[in-house]
């Protein structure tokens, strides 16, 4: 066994977990693999190789070490313990690895969110909606890991908190934070909102036309943050014949451009005034 790939145990964080230093460079690092933290109790080192490893996160930094080591000192166990059973069920689920960030930041959130319901804050979600129609797969298991809590903790967890748990779901198996869906989440129901009071239209939040809305904002915030672009070959003639849903669109898109910092070509607002227009058409005609 070679030295310089062991790693000094510091401390088991739940049964998969263990955060450490490796021997030979004294960088801190947080190991992964089903069973690790559980087995590690009592070792004093850990082989680089062993198989029982299925993911090593190296923390850069000493602030970055450091805040990790001072979430770790702040969170209960049984937080620990449930997230760890959580993000086994998005494993199982979505059948696709998570990232190692989440085992922090989903315990942290839980363990945040169950000293509010234990203090009688209330949990407000305005964005509720909009993060069920989003990601129905993430909301379902989100709701499965709300049971889990309630069960752990004997409190009950209100659909609110869930769709706040909807979004360390979703960030276990993606790229952008659970801050990052919030805020998403949050701008889509920012244009759809721009959209009805330039419209002059509610468009009923139960109805297949706001999910359709919603599926597609979702999706054209997607193709913006990979950099994609829509192919509209009609985006020219939908700005001449329906100058007042182009006006309309462009506005939700200025919107877009704000908050993401990338620009919004013309394709893509063509797309938007398309579903402007549909709306339009039926709800005010609903009115009359």
């Amino acid at each position: 066994m070679s030295g310089g790939r062991e790693y000094r145990i510091e401390r088991a964080v739940g049964n998969n977990v263990i955060l450490t230093v490796r021997v030979d460079t004294g960088k801190e690092y947080v190991l992964f693999g089903k069973g690790l933290g559980f087995e590690a109790k009592g070792l004093q080192t850990i082989p680089g190789d062993d198989p029982r490893i299925e993911k090593r996160y190296r923390l850069d930094d000493k602030e970055e070490a450091g805040r990790y080591r001072l979430l770790l000192e702040e969170i209960e166990p049984e937080s620990v313990a449930i997230a760890e059973r959580i993000v086994e069920r998005i494993r199982e689920d979505m059948g696709i690895p998570v990232s190692p960030k989440v085992y922090f930041a989903l315990p942290s959130h839980i363990q945040f969110a169950v000293f509010r319901l234990h203090s009688g804050m209330e949990i407000s979600n305005p964005f509720l909606e909009e993060t069920k129609l989003a990601f129905p797969q993430e909301y379902a298991i989100a709701a499965e890991a709300a049971r889990m809590i309630e069960e752990a903790f004997g409190i009950p967890i209100p659909e609110e908190e869930v769709g706040f748990l909807t979004f360390h779901v979703h960030s276990a198996a993606g790229e952008l934070s659970a801050g990052q869906l919030a805020r998403r989440t949050k701008l889509m129901a920012e244009m759809i909102a721009l959209i009805e009071q330039e419209g002059e239209i509610a468009i009923p939040r139960r109805g297949s036309d706001y999910a359709r809305l919603v599926m597609h904002l979702h999706h054209a915030l997607d193709r913006l943050a990979e950099g994609k672009s829509a192919t509209n070959p009609f985006a020219d003639e939908i700005a001449d014949k329906f100058p007042e849903m182009h006006r309309i669109a462009a506005l939700a898109a200025e919107k877009m451009e704000k908050e993401l910092g990338l620009p919004v070509g013309k394709n893509e607002i063509g797309f938007l005034a398309m579903h402007v227009h549909r709306l339009l058409e039926a709800y005010r005609q609903g009115d009359n």
